[in-house]
């Protein structure tokens, strides 16, 4: 139920998505990205803030929101985008 979500969570991650709009262009994450391309910027924010940088010196928002909205993406992506699921899938 989406009533139980952190509020405040919910809008850091929106500040990410505004951010997003504005350094590129409203919905253009819509179009998909490739997966290992979301997840690298996932796992470097997460460095950063496991390495105590809570904010992203770029934008000025919070690793952890930045994070959030790569695995929302991905999340998404897995419905709208599998053409773009370039992880890899083993040796055949």
């Amino acid at each position: 139920e989406m009533a139980l979500m952190s509020g405040r969570a919910l809008l850091e991650i929106a500040k990410v998505y505004t951010y997003g709009a504005t350094k590129y262009s409203a919905d253009n994450w819509r179009g998909g990205i490739k997966w290992r391309r979301v997840m690298s910027a996932v796992q470097r924010h997460l460095v950063a803030w496991m390495d105590d940088e809570d904010l992203d010196q770029e934008s000025g928002l919070p690793h952890l929101a930045h994070a959030a909205w790569g695995l929302i993406a991905l999340l998404e992506y897995n419905y709208t985008h599998p053409e773009l699921d370039d992880r890899y899938h083993g040796v055949a």
